[in-house]
C-alpha cells in the first residue's frame, strides 16, 4: 500500500529539474529562455518589451506583470503555443500580423497543445486576440482583449476564436472592439461564461457548434448579441443583451437548444429572431423594449415557449405563416404587456387567451404600403369581424394561458453605466459596414 502511494506521489510531483528563471527584456531574450528551459520551468518576465514573435514548444509557465510586453512586431502570431500544458499569465501581448485569412493572433493555441491556460493577460493591438485552433481542454480566463477599431468591421479579427477545440472554457474575459467577441466554429462540449463584450459585430457567434453552454455573459451595444447558427444542443442561459442593434438573440438553423433566464432590452430591432430552428425550449426569458419582441419564421417547428415576458415591444410578435402555433405549455403561457386581461380566480393565468396578430398584420408585413389604410373603415371592419368571429382568422400564434405577472431579471449595478452609454447609439446611424440580416460574413 505504501509503495503504491509512493509511486503515485512520484507521478504527480513536478520534474526535479523544474526551476524558476528570470527573463530580462530584449530582442530574442524570451525565445532564448524558452529554448534553454526544461519542461515544467517557470519563466518570470519583468517590465519591458520582449520582441517576438515566439513559439512555446514545451510545457512551461510564463508569467509577468502587465508592464511586461511581448511584441510580435507585426509578423504572424505574437505567441504560439505548440506544446501541451503551457500556462501564460499576467503580462501584455501585442503586435501580431494583420493577415486575417492566416488568423494572425496575439496568442495562438495549436492542435496538440492541449490543456493550455491563458490567464489575466492584456491582449491588445492584434488581428485576432486569442485563437484556440485545435488544442483541447483550453482555459481562457480573466483576460482583457481589445481588438482593432478600423473602419470596416468585417475586416477586423475576433476577440476569441475557437475552432475544433473541444472542452474549451472561456470565462470572465472582457472583450471590446474587433469583429465578433467569441466566434465558435466546428467545436463542441465547451463552456463560455461570465464574459463581457462591447462594441462588436456579434458578441457570441456559433457556427456548427454543438453541446456548448453560453451562460452569464453580457453583450452591450453590439450589432447583434447572441447568434446561434447551424448548431445543436446549445445552452443559452442567464445572458444579458443590452442595447444591441439588430437581434438580442438569434436562432438560425439551431436545434434542441435550451434558452432560459436571458434578458434582452433596449433599442434592438428584434429581441428574439427564430429562423428555421426546431425543437428548442425557450422559457423564463424577458424581452423588453424592442421593435419586435419575437420574429418567428421559415417553418420553425416543435419549439416550446413558456414563462417568457414580452414587455413594451412596439410589436410583440411577427409570425408570417398559415399554421396554428400554440405558445403555452402545461397550462402555462407567457406574459404580454399589451394583453388587457382579468384573473378572476387568482391563479395567475389570464381568463382570456392572447392572440397577437391578425390577417391585417400579415397584409401589412407583405405590403407595407397598405399601412396608409390602417385607419380606414374597411380595415377596422375586417379586424372587428376577426375579433368577434374567430373562424375568419388565419393560422397564427395563440397563447391559451397567458400569465398575469412578468418575471424580472436584474442587471448588475456596474453594468448599468455601460448600458446607458450605449443607449441611442443606433438612432445616430452608426452602422459601420455590416448588415447582420445578410448572414453572409462569418
Amino acid at each position: 500500500m505504501r509503495l503504491s502511494v509512493f509511486l503515485i506521489g512520484l507521478l504527480l510531483a513536478p520534474p526535479l529539474s523544474a526551476a524558476e528563471r528570470a527573463v530580462a527584456p530584449g530582442t530574442g531574450s524570451l525565445a532564448a529562455a524558452i529554448a534553454e528551459a526544461t519542461p515544467g520551468d517557470v519563466l518570470v518576465l519583468a517590465d519591458g518589451v520582449y520582441a517576438g514573435p515566439v513559439v512555446i514548444d514545451r510545457s512551461l509557465i510564463i508569467s509577468g506583470p502587465r508592464g511586461a510586453v511581448v511584441d510580435g512586431q507585426g509578423r504572424g502570431s505574437a505567441m504560439t503555443i505548440a506544446a501541451a500544458g503551457v500556462t501564460l499569465t499576467g503580462f501584455t501581448v501585442t503586435g501580431s500580423g494583420r493577415v486575417n485569412q492566416d488568423l494572425d493572433a496575439g496568442v495562438k493555441i495549436l492542435e496538440g497543445a492541449d490543456r493550455a491556460r491563458v490567464e489575466k493577460l492584456l491582449v491588445t493591438g492584434n488581428m485576432h486576440g486569442i485563437d484556440v485552433h485545435g488544442g483541447r481542454d483550453a482555459a481562457i480566463s480573466g483576460n482583457e482583449i481589445i481588438g482593432t477599431d478600423s473602419p470596416r468591421m468585417n475586416e477586423r479579427g475576433n476577440g476569441i476564436y475557437v475552432w475544433n477545440s473541444p472542452r474549451t472554457l472561456l470565462e470572465n474575459n472582457v472583450i471590446r472592439y474587433g469583429r465578433d467577441g467569441i466566434f465558435s466554429n466546428a467545436s463542441a462540449d465547451s463552456i463560455y461564461r461570465g464574459n463581457v463584450m462591447r462594441d462588436l459585430r456579434f458578441a457570441v457567434h456559433f457556427m456548427y457548434t454543438r453541446n456548448t453552454e453560453v451562460s452569464g455573459n453580457i453583450s452591450i451595444g453590439n450589432h447583434l448579441g447572441f447568434a446561434i447558427m447551424f448548431s445543436n444542443k446549445a445552452k443559452i442561459l442567464n445572458n444579458l443583451s443590452l442595447g444591441d442593434r439588430e437581434h438580442g438573440l438569434m436562432l438560425n438553423y439551431a436545434n434542441n437548444a435550451d434558452v432560459t433566464g436571458n434578458l434582452v432590452r433596449g433599442g434592438t430591432k428584434k429581441c428574439l429572431f427564430i429562423y428555421n430552428a426546431h425543437k428548442n425550449l425557450i422559457w423564463n426569458n424577458r424581452f423588453e423594449g424592442c421593435g419586435i419582441g419575437i420574429h418567428f419564421t421559415a417553418g420553425s417547428e416543435k419549439n416550446v415557449l413558456t414563462g417568457n415576458a414580452f414587455v413594451a415591444n412596439r410589436e410583440q410578435v411577427k409570425y408570417v405563416g398559415t399554421r396554428n402555433m400554440e405558445w403555452s405549455h402545461g397550462g402555462r403561457g407567457n406574459f404580454w404587456s399589451d394583453h388587457p386581461a382579468f384573473d378572476l380566480n387568482g391563479d395567475g393565468i389570464a381568463d382570456s387567451f392572447y392572440r397577437p396578430n391578425d390577417l391585417m398584420d400579415q397584409i401589412l408585413w407583405s405590403q407595407p404600403a397598405a399601412s396608409l389604410l390602417i385607419g380606414s373603415p374597411a380595415v377596422q371592419l375586417v379586424r372587428w369581424s376577426q375579433r368577434d368571429f374567430p373562424a375568419t382568422l388565419p393560422g397564427g400564434v395563440r397563447d391559451s394561458a397567458p400569465l398575469m405577472r412578468s418575471l424580472t431579471i436584474s442587471v448588475p449595478p456596474e453594468i448599468l453605466g455601460f448600458e446607458a452609454e450605449a443607449a441611442g447609439r443606433w438612432a445616430e446611424g452608426n452602422y459601420d459596414d455590416t448588415d447582420p440580416d445578410t448572414l453572409s460574413a462569418h
